[in-house]
């Protein structure tokens, strides 16, 4: 084991600062003192954070699923903690094997480096059989304790917060259904933790003197099963559910139905649903004992969680746009469904962004005109404006400008437009353009998304689900074709 050698300021590396611990995290170690390296797959989703332009902190587009050897060693020079977030389960079924090749090229890494000391968020592991997504969150403990670096687990079960996968699944259950079909383990327990405490104690392991590599424990401070979890947090939200519990719905069948009922990503909520299905109250050494905190209880966490979850649109994502932020009620589903297209094309991106500019007004919106006018038609219909042609006299876009019912809350020349949608339905939603380069071809990417209002929110998405089916690919295909391409062709959404 290496020496551990720790100081005030440090020097921190945070693998996956965009993930949910990790935006919350960078900011209150920048608010420490320290200096921080945040790393993404993606550096423009890393751009979108608040604290991307602190002088403290350096951004590094990092993905450990391609061959990044060299440029992992590069990142950890100089590095004296690193705190390790990152977890596969969006990458679909194969994410244990995807975990583990991940850990190994980390470890490695770590083996040829100076750093003292790894804070790894694990999770809390039940007696006996595990579920896929438990069992890879402790065999990537064990890779890395294998760099010979300091480890430091620390395990969670549900963490109460906003944007929190577990607890987003669970608000949206109860926000979205007034009749709730669960599996009988529903009856499993687990001690709720709150985001407050858990950067906490996150921020404490920076300097704690600490031997050898333990394993700790996070707890909240009650044991409390799945069920009573949603009866309180409906009395939080003044809702009422009935709860039914239905002996043969298997964990896969539960994830399928939460496919519909949340916007959380399915592979993730599939894993969380398997690893749910275990009472997970662990006997293990609790890092309370070495950090004594003020105890947060479930109903206070899910308070701090629900008054800030409205910081979803206050976010360069939004434009801070506000409109956007007045309109957000706490009882929209914080992550949102999404729709959309992306083609690969040769047509230039300032021909692309030309015609981008020209959506709405006399022009239309390039594909399936009659579907759009149908749904202004229907907006005018209970009191809306939608049937108003609006367009600014420029040629060109601005933040602040308005196409129809639209509202442009991003702008950014040649590379991405961002509509907030203005017509009158249960929710919040967005319209974006987006054009990336790739050197000898562009890729145009036109996506919706939506943060459904309940659910009336979630009946009015799947009622345009099946205009969703063409609608975006048309537009994707006549804009590029509008813009002179003679190349056009499907492609993967861009990351």
């Amino acid at each position: 084991m290496k020496d551990t050698k720790l100081s005030m300021p440090s020097r921190i590396l945070v693998i996956g600062a965009n993930g949910y611990v990790g935006s919350n995290l960078v900011p209150a170690l920048l608010r420490e003192g320290h200096f921080v390296t945040a790393t993404s797959r993606s550096l423009a989703q890393l751009e979108k954070q608040n604290w991307h332009a602190h002088p403290n902190v350096s951004l590094v587009q990092l993905d450990l699923a391609e061959e990044c050897a060299e440029l992992l060693g590069k990142t950890l020079l100089g590095i004296d903690v690193v705190y390790y977030l990152v977890h596969g389960m969006a990458s679909g079924t194969s994410f244990h094997d995807y975990e583990l090749a991940i850990a190994r090229k980390v470890s490695t890494a770590l083996s040829k480096s100076q750093v003292s000391r790894l804070v790894y968020l694990g999770a809390t592991q039940p007696d006996g059989e595990s579920s896929s997504h438990l069992s890879a969150r402790k065999a990537t403990g064990n890779i890395l304790r294998e760099s010979g670096v300091q480890v430091i687990e620390l395990r969670a079960g549900i963490i109460i917060g906003s944007g929190s996968a577990a607890f987003e699944v669970m608000r949206d259950v109860v926000s979205h259904m007034l009749i709730v079909v669960v599996p009988k383990w529903v009856s499993s327990q687990s001690c709720p933790i709150a985001l407050e405490t858990v950067i906490q104690y996150l921020l404490r392991l920076v300097t704690l003197s600490l031997e050898a590599s333990p394993i700790l424990e996070m707890k909240g401070p009650e044991a409390i099963s799945y069920e009573q979890q949603m009866r309180r947090l409906a009395r939080l939200l003044n809702k009422r559910i009935a709860i039914f519990k239905v002996p043969l719905l298997t964990p896969k069948m539960a994830a399928s139905l939460l496919s519909v009922v949340t916007s959380v990503p399915t592979f993730v909520a599939s894993a969380l649903v398997e690893g749910l299905s275990h009472n997970l109250v662990s006997d293990k050494p609790d890092i309370s004992s070495l950090i004594p905190l003020p105890a947060i209880n479930f109903e206070a966490a899910v308070e701090v969680a629900l008054a800030n979850e409205s910081d979803v649109v206050k976010s360069e994502i939004w434009g801070y746009d506000p409109d956007a932020i007045a309109r957000w009620h706490k009882s929209y589903g914080y992550y949102p469904k999404q729709a959309g297209f992306t083609v690969k094309t040769n047509a230039s991106a300032s021909a692309l962004w030309k015609n981008i500019q020209k959506v709405g007004g006399e022009e239309g919106y390039f594909f399936g005109n009659w579907l759009w006018q149908l749904r202004a038609y229907m907006d005018a219909a209970i009191g809306g404006e939608a049937l108003k042609k609006r367009r600014p006299n420029a040629d060109t876009l601005s933040v602040g400008d308005y196409i129809d019912s639209w509202k442009v809350i991003q702008c950014d020349k040649q590379k991405h437009l961002s509509l907030l949608f203005g017509m009158k339905a249960p929710g919040l939603g967005r319209l974006e353009f987006s054009i990336e380069e790739h050197g000898d071809f562009r890729t145009l990417d036109i996506q919706a998304w939506w943060h459904p209002a309940g659910f009336p929110g979630l009946l009015y998405w799947f009622a345009m689900m099946i205009p969703h089916l063409f609608i975006f690919r048309g537009m994707a295909f006549a804009l590029a074709k509008k813009s002179g391409a003679t190349e056009i062709s499907p492609s993967p959404r861009p990351q």
